[in-house]
């Protein structure tokens, strides 16, 4: 479902990966009976037209169901957990020019990619609250 990586790619507007988060999150809210019908009418196949014509913006987003939020919800949390340290403390050292500087090319360029992916994942956060 998630493909070979694991993992989805979440953009500022919407979830990139659509197609992949929405299934996986249909399929880990649903309950055995209803996976096991689903499975067993070919759900697969039918709902690709369906999703085709949905994006998951971020107002698609706010707008799902409670149980999906909670589950994406939970897994953003475990995801910033995994990341160590928070996205004040990366924010101040982006602001503090001396302390900045002291860090190689290298250590600028991580520290402002874990920055803005820490920053979309505290958006989708608010989204799901």
């Amino acid at each position: 479902m998630v493909g070979e990586e694991g993992a989805f790619v979440l953009g500022w507007d919407e979830v990139l990966t659509e197609e992949e988060l929405s299934m996986t999150l249909k399929v880990l809210c649903m309950s055995e009976e209803e996976f096991k019908e689903y499975k067993e009418q070919d759900g697969w196949e039918d709902d690709s037209e369906e999703e085709e014509n949905s994006t998951l913006s971020n107002e698609a987003l706010s707008r799902l169901k409670t149980p999906c939020k909670k589950l994406l919800y939970d897994s953003v949390l475990l995801t910033l957990e995994s990341y160590g340290g928070d996205l004040k403390a990366e924010q101040d050292l982006l602001n503090n020019k001396e302390a900045y500087e002291k860090l190689s090319r290298r250590e600028q360029q991580a520290l402002h990619v874990r920055y803005g992916q820490k920053r979309i994942l505290h958006q989708l956060l608010e989204l799901l609250q």
